[in-house]
């Protein structure tokens, strides 16, 4: 007795078009046609149907699948196993994904809600990355001083965030005007101006020890969306990332630079 393509669809769960593909690409060819033509399905026909299924669950392409159930020597305990690898390296990945949407609603629900003429008005050309700022929630969700100063940032009014970005354009403006004359990162007036900036943090934000700057740092250079914060692209000029970031490792090494906290806390 023969099963016809409709009946296997429907035992199977899947569609006749699925099938009549299958058929085409040499994968699951029926045992028997009609008179007419008509397609017919035998036991063994099922059986293959179930291992094709099984494979396409896993998420095995077909030309692979095909090799598995063509090959009689083909160990198939070695093709799960990598598969059952790269299935875990999905898992961790999507796990990962999910911690990053919850993070990013979070980041959404905080702050001060600005419209975007007040936002602009506020913070001008400095970009906030929802992404960056998304990783950062995610990197350091168990840091006390990640914690304190996302918390302080949420208290502050927009009258506060104005004074804030008023006080880094000054500082940003003598940066520019330090680079654009050819200061050298290590002399005492750009260090001076890095110590103004992890003054700046500690007093806005949380408390940030050389340390803890020296890192923030290196993330001017490795991360153009974490140097966005500071500079605006618009005011970006090549090598500038790493001027700031050498000036700022300069001051942190100097010995008469406060060391409050262990710099660990980031």
């Amino acid at each position: 007795m023969g099963y016809s393509v409709g009946q296997v669809a429907a035992y199977a769960g899947v569609t006749v078009r699925t099938l009549h593909h299958y058929d085409k690409v040499g994968l699951l060819s029926p045992s028997g046609r009609s008179d007419a033509g008509y397609r017919f399905y035998d036991e063994a026909d099922l059986t293959r149907l179930q291992q094709v299924l099984f494979y396409r669950e896993l998420g095995f392409p077909l030309n692979e699948i095909a090799a598995i159930l063509q090959d009689p020597h083909a160990n198939a305990a070695e093709h799960l196993r990598a598969r059952q690898q790269q299935l875990s390296q999905e898992i961790a990945r999507l796990q990962r994904l999910s911690e990053v949407a919850e993070r990013a609603i979070e980041v959404q629900q905080t702050g001060v809600a600005l419209t975007p003429e007040e936002r602009f008005d506020v913070f001008g050309e400095v970009s906030f990355d929802l992404s960056y700022a998304t990783e950062a929630q995610v990197r350091w969700r168990h840091s006390a001083a990640h914690q304190e100063a996302m918390a302080r940032a949420d208290a502050y009014s927009k009258e506060d965030w104005r004074q804030l970005m008023r006080e880094a354009a000054v500082w940003r403006a003598e940066v520019l005007a330090a680079f654009d004359d050819g200061e050298p990162a290590d002399g005492e007036r750009v260090m001076d101006l890095a110590e103004e900036h992890r003054r700046h943090l500690t007093r806005w934000f949380t408390d940030c020890p050389p340390a803890m700057h020296r890192r923030i740092a290196d993330d001017f250079v490795a991360d153009r969306r974490a140097f966005a914060l500071v500079v605006p692209p618009s005011q970006q000029r090549p090598g500038l990332a790493a001027y700031l970031c050498a000036a700022i490792h300069a001051n942190a090494a100097r010995p008469d630079i406060p060391r409050t906290g262990s710099g660990d806390e980031r």
